[in-house]
Formats: C-alpha cells, structure tokens, sequence
C-alpha cells in the first residue's frame, strides 16, 4: 500500500496498528526525530487509523510533549538550512505544505542567523557562479540565478550576490 492508500500491483498492504499499538509506536516515531501532525496524519493513515481515534492519538501526543509545531518548525527550519543549504522560500514552502501555521513557520525562520544566511547564500552563488559553463554572460547569470531560485534564495539578494562576485572579476 503506497502513502496515500493506494494498492500497487505486486506490492504487499501494510499491517495495520490497534489504536494501543499506535500510541507506542508513534511516540517512538516521534521522539526519534521532531515531527509535526502532518507526519503523524500521514503514518496512522498508511496504518488504517482514520477519524475520532486520529485525532485523539494526536491530541495525546500534544498533551504528552511528543508533538509541537512551534519546536518542529524551528527544527526544521535549521536542519534545512544548514544541511541542505536551502533559502527561506523553500523552507516556508515546505512548511507550508506540511501545513504549519504562519506564525510557526515565522518562528521556524527566525532561527536563521541572517549574517550565516548571506555568508551561505554568496558562497552557493561563487559555486554555481564557477560550475556554470556558459560563454553569454546574460545566460549564465539567468542560470545561476534559476539555480538559486529552486534553492529557496530570493531573488534580491541572489542579485546582489552576483555583483559582488562580478564586481571582483
């Protein structure tokens, strides 16, 4: 069974969780790594628990300090960044489609030193600055600046990266 229910052929259905089962294992799951209600949605979905006894697992994992969006979001926003490089557009889209609330997901980017971010952001633009082999100047900058873009960065700073870097050639 994929995520989402689906039956793929050749591809066994998971085992199902009693709601007993499932609050073990899902305070397991979630203080292995932080996790947010989406996560934790999606995994008693995969498991056949839908509904009145959803809700209440979740709202037991609140209670118990398992689950917080204010903490997931702050990790996250970290995580991403530091490991992956990632700009705050792309972590707030990807906070959002896991369905964080705004002020958490303001939260969550506030964890972002902003000296780190440009210091990150100008040497992602030296790299791909060097790895783009481009002879038209105009093309290659469009490149760099899409790459940049899918990134996460924003387009204004990326731009102001870029002149520093050609201002020093």
């Amino acid at each position: 069974m994929s995520t989402w229910g689906k039956n793929y052929p050749g591809e066994e259905p998971k085992k199902s969780w009693t709601i007993h089962e499932a609050k073990g294992k899902l305070e397991t799951f979630c203080a292995y790594q932080e996790r947010c209600q989406w996560d934790v949605r999606r995994k008693l979905f995969e498991k056949g628990i839908h509904g009145e006894a959803q809700e209440e697992l979740i709202a037991g994992l609140i209670s118990d300090g398992f689950l917080n969006e204010e903490r997931f979001a702050r990790a996250f926003a970290r995580g991403k960044f530091r490991l992956k490089r990632w700009g705050k557009s792309r972590i707030s889209r990807e906070l959002g489609m896991r369905q964080i609330s705004k002020q958490c997901i303001q939260l969550g980017l506030s964890e972002i030193d902003l000296e780190e971010y440009a210091e990150t952001l100008q040497r992602e633009v030296e790299k791909k600055w060097l790895s783009t082999k481009e002879p038209n100047l105009s093309i290659k900058k469009y490149k760099v600046i899409q790459y940049l873009m899918s990134r996460g960065f924003e387009q204004d700073l990326i731009q102001d990266a870029l002149e520093i870097i050609q201002s020093q050639q």
